[in-house]
């Protein structure tokens, strides 16, 4: 059932924030876009399109765009803040004087703030003090989901109303909305996977068959949850849409943007090179640096994330890392499996 009284802000100009303003059109809602460009602006008013980012997709004929941050926030329920991680906190305190603690904001940025080791939905909490606060996060390219090809995402909250009301607006036929109350397990995985989109699109490149691409997905997936449950996640997110599935897609389609980084850097491409390319963010660049760092502090083993660590600020050759990576140390399967002693007795006999 629409909220008639409830409208819809969307904060960001990108792909994924335009597929989503036009979805809560579709839905019925009051829509209202927020872009620094007045190019884009005067685009997505006039000719209902987003030449930048989405330039085939016809958006909803009410999706309003504008420059007037107060304007777009000033009679929003729901918050969308669509932003790249670089830019986020900036955004979220521009925004500040027009929020009220009945909105609800909702990141639905895969990345981490270097300053703090801070997920967007921590900013969001610390910068305006509001309760109700959401992720957003999934296999969701958006370029299929502008397409409107069927497609599944997680809305994660500790709050029901949060929950439900981003359910409400966003779901339709093609874009299904499933909850979680682990918030901080699927913001991480919406992170995470963006590194090993990377090591994907390097393996790819350097010719490795599926038996390879099979192997990278399931370590990455044992090295990622192994990460987040350190911080405090639910192993078990990692099993639905916002780890597996996430990671499935951006290391299978070429339409991720870390993916066809990594394709690049395994055809030799220096790291500036591929991105000057791609002409987009790549979240997982910055976040391979910020997750090797943190490994490195709380003692987590992520050979995957120094590998690529090593690819991209130190200059060591995709081919080269592949090998080191093969060399590594060997262990259990499944993570949470196997008992600390098995795991303790298994690496005794590796070193007998």
């Amino acid at each position: 059932m629409i909220d008639e009284r409830m409208t819809v802000a969307v904060l960001g100009g990108g792909s994924f924030g335009t597929a989503l303003a036009s979805i809560a059109a579709d839905n019925g809602y009051e829509v209202r876009q927020w872009l620094r460009d007045a190019t884009l602006v005067k685009s997505i008013n006039v000719d209902h399109r987003n030449p930048r980012y989405l330039p085939d997709y016809d958006i909803n004929t009410s999706v309003v765009a504008s420059t007037d941050l107060e304007w777009v926030l000033e009679s929003a329920g729901l918050v969308l803040v669509a932003i790249p991680s670089k830019a986020f906190a900036e955004v979220v305190r521009q925004a500040r004087p027009w929020l009220k603690p009945e909105q609800i904001l909702v990141s639905t940025t895969k990345g981490i703030q270097q300053e703090g080791f801070k997920l967007m939905s921590q900013i969001l909490e610390e910068e305006t003090g509001i309760s109700h606060v959401g992720v957003l996060s999934g296999p969701n390219l958006a370029s299929e989901v502008a397409q409107k090809q069927l497609t599944a995402t997680v809305i994660a909250s500790h709050d029901a109303v949060t929950r439900s009301r981003v359910q409400a607006a966003l779901g339709c036929d093609y874009f299904r909305v499933y909850a979680s109350n682990d918030r901080y397990g699927v913001e991480l995985g919406g992170a995470l996977k963006n590194i090993y989109a990377i090591a994907a699109g390097m393996a790819a490149s350097l010719g490795m068959g599926e038996n390879t691409r099979s192997m990278l997905m399931t370590r990455a997936l044992a090295e990622m949850s192994r990460f987040a449950v350190a911080q405090g996640a639910n192993p078990m997110t990692f099993l639905g849409l916002a780890g597996v599935g996430d990671l499935i897609v951006t290391c299978s389609s070429q339409l991720s943007r870390n993916y066809r980084v990594g394709y690049a850097l395994g055809k030799g491409q220096s790291l500036d090179e591929a991105v000057d390319a791609l002409g987009q963010v790549a979240e997982g660049v910055n976040t391979v640096r910020l997750v090797r760092e943190k490994a490195h502090e709380e003692g987590v083993y992520m050979p995957l994330a120094e590998g690529l660590f090593q690819v991209l600020f130190r200059g060591v050759p995709a081919r080269d890392m592949a090998k080191l990576l093969m060399q590594s140390e060997q262990s259990s399967d499944v993570e949470f499996v196997l008992s600390r002693e098995d795991v303790q007795q298994d690496q005794r006999q590796q070193d007998s």
